[in-house]
């Protein structure tokens, strides 16, 4: 006969992590200059990517209310379009909309993420409280608080990241967007430190999210709205430990239960540096191209080839392309390509677009395009390896580069000369260089949606940061609201 030892049914304190996310959650935050000014920079860039995904109808068929012509009274609003929704699926429209074409911020290491996501759940919390403060003769959430949050929610998704890789597990970055989402979107429902650990606990219980359907053989649209879904779970969890729903200390923590024995193998997370605007600070913009951030500088070099060989990919041998381990493993793929999710997440059919038009944008994905027989042509000749300095500058993180390089041999024995770009244009290496193209990307997308007179309105408020700062959340996304029918592209 067997001895049972029963478990210890003793109430442990919170972990320590817990507890870690929910003080920097509550804290007063004193962000730099140059952090403030960043966030400014990235929710201009978040709004036009939502903007110039409203004309995908792949996207539009998910935005809206569950039951159709539900308006929400005092709900926050959905910009580019006349939806009023609760603040839980208000951040799902956001976030879908701010992540759908991989053209928002972006932050590499351990693991990779796009921090903007988590603006899904910011813009949909401070709007419905602002509008439900200002009815009530409170004071609104205005924009710079909008900031904070971002700064914060990006530092809790990019702090993780640096040391703690999910994606080596199987399990998707979007885990990070629901972690940061859950403990800002807390705090600015006017949840205590208590409650923000509760509601963090409740986070982590969820578990993660596979990969499965950002990877061959399955890639699929899931991967465009799956940070959608993590603020809206995220907004979700805080509503409801604001109703009294308890949480669960230990959940890190526990033996054979907890999600360091569950799902890491019974590694704690590494958290080895404070929490302040650093992620914020050295984010990196996708400024010229819709592509996984691994790619954009080999897409670079490709363009700067295009002039050389768009008249010769006939006569083209084999094209070598070098780049890092993340890239290798994660984005260089061959066989078929079924849908533009799986398009924009391979390597070699991003530089195929960028060798023979010179150029890449979201419509490259699409199925018109990718027909063209000379892609598949070529991506055959592509031959992929990983350069061992350019995986150490990577994770380096004095550097963290994103090198690429590309040489084509011809048939008759010469080739173009190898050409490398490390740093892509929105790296914080050449952000001066980067930002006004980034007010172009926003210009152009902006236009998408609005007249030109509204373009130049909010053109000229994203660059004074001192007035859009002051001003009421809820007054910003009346601006960006469309009433007209015509406004979501069905």
């Amino acid at each position: 006969m067997s001895t049972h030892i029963a478990d210890k049914n003793e109430r442990p304190a919170p972990d320590k992590e817990l507890v870690t996310l929910a003080d920097y959650a509550v804290s007063n935050l004193k962000a730099s200059d140059l952090a403030m000014t960043t966030a400014r920079h990235c929710l201009m860039d978040a709004l036009g990517c939502a903007m110039l995904a409203l004309q995908y109808p792949a996207c539009t068929k998910l935005l809206g209310p569950i039951m159709p012509g539900t308006i929400v009274p005092n709900g926050a609003r959905v910009p580019g379009t006349s939806y009023v929704l609760d603040p839980i699926l208000a951040a799902f429209n956001i976030g879908t909309l701010v992540r759908w074409l991989d053209f928002n911020d972006t932050w590499l290491a351990a693991e990779w993420g796009h921090p903007s996501d988590n603006l899904g759940a910011i813009l949909a919390v401070a709007d419905y409280v602002s509008r439900k403060n200002a009815q009530a003769g409170k004071k609104a959430y205005t924009v710079k608080d909008v900031f904070h949050a971002m700064i914060k929610t990006h530092e809790i998704q990019g702090v993780l990241a640096l040391e703690n890789g999910f994606n080596r597990l199987g399990f998707d970055h979007v885990l990070l967007v629901k972690i940061a989402s859950t403990a800002v979107a807390t705090q600015m429902l006017g949840g205590t430190r208590e409650q923000i650990i509760d509601a963090l606990s409740q986070a982590w219980l969820d578990g993660a999210a596979l990969r499965t359907y950002r990877h061959a053989p399955n890639t699929g649209s899931r991967k465009s709205w799956a940070a959608g879904d993590a603020t809206s779970r995220a907004v979700r969890l805080a509503w409801m430990t604001l109703q009294g729903e308890m949480g669960y200390p230990s959940t890190l923590t526990a033996k054979k239960w907890g999600f360091y024995d569950t799902i890491m193998h019974g590694k704690p997370l590494q958290i080895n540096r404070p929490l302040g605007d650093y992620v914020m600070e050295n984010v990196l913009f996708k400024i010229s191209f819709p592509a996984e951030f691994h790619a954009q500088t080999a897409v670079e070099c490709a363009i700067k080839l295009h002039p050389q060989i768009k008249d010769k990919l006939d006569q083209i041998e084999k094209i070598e392309l070098h780049t890092q381990e993340s890239a290798v493993r994660i984005i260089s793929k061959s066989g078929p390509l079924h849908n533009p999710a799986d398009r924009d997440h391979c390597l070699q059919y991003m530089v195929a677009i960028g060798l023979i038009f010179g150029n890449l944008k979201a419509d490259h994905y699409e199925n018109s395009v990718a027909a063209d027989q000379r892609i598949d042509k070529l991506r055959e000749k592509m031959h992929v390896y990983e350069d061992p300095q350019y995986t150490k500058d990577y994770l380096d993180p004095d550097k963290r580069s994103i090198a690429n390089s590309i040489q084509i041999f011809f048939k008759d024995g010469t080739s173009t000369d190898k050409v490398v770009v490390e740093y892509p244009i929105g790296h914080r290496r050449r952000r001066e260089e980067g930002i006004p193209h980034l007010y172009k990307k926003f210009e152009e997308n902006m236009g998408l949606q609005y007249s030109a007179d509204t373009v130049r309105e909010l053109m000229a408020l994203f660059d004074n940061q001192a007035a859009l700062e002051k001003m009421p959340v809820h007054e910003l996304m009346d601006r960006l609201a469309v009433e007209s029918a015509k406004a979501v592209r069905a």
